[in-house]
């Protein structure tokens, strides 16, 4: 019996230990982390993804941004955004496993996964603007598909502000 609770402690301290620290390391809060477990090692920026899929359809990527928008009816999707350009893009989770808190507006993010370009169909996006509670008007406006940047994110990891 002694034997098992000191095996179950020293477990309990590895997972403590092994807990992500946030992207520089300095930070004294975990980052929180949804989908599939990633590290913030070698993410690039939003905008170098901009960049590099002006050469590629497609990319298996990690990258960091800045959280717009969150699909207010449950955090089945997010928006990020760049203070340096006007792309946006549109994230949803691998195989719908797993959502965003609804109030991370703002916060930065890092995120594994697929990188591509679509076209977004008419009623999807004003699917996505009601899930944004756009109003009944902004929605209407809404009339021609729109070509975007994708990203089907796999793992997600929620930055702490500092």
């Amino acid at each position: 019996m002694m034997n098992k609770c000191f095996i179950f402690s020293l477990l309990a301290l590895v997972v403590l230990a092994c807990q992500p620290k946030g992207i520089s390391g300095t930070s004294t809060k975990p980052a929180q982390t949804f989908g599939a477990a990633i590290t913030a090692n070698n993410a690039i920026t939003f905008e170098e993804l901009v960049q590099q899929m002006e050469q590629s359809d497609s990319m298996f990527v990690k990258v960091k941004g800045k959280v717009d928008a969150v699909c207010q009816a449950k955090g089945c999707w997010m928006n990020l955004v760049s203070d340096k350009t006007d792309e946006k893009l549109f994230v949803k989770f691998k195989d719908y496993g797993f959502f965003m808190p609804l109030d991370i507006a703002g916060k930065e993010v890092i995120m594994e996964g697929y990188a591509y370009k679509e076209v977004t169909s008419v009623d999807e996006l004003r699917h996505y603007a009601e899930d944004a509670g756009k109003s009944a008007t902004e929605i209407a406006a809404i009339t021609t598909p729109k070509q975007e940047f994708k990203f089907m994110a796999s793992g997600v990891l929620l930055l702490e502000s500092k």
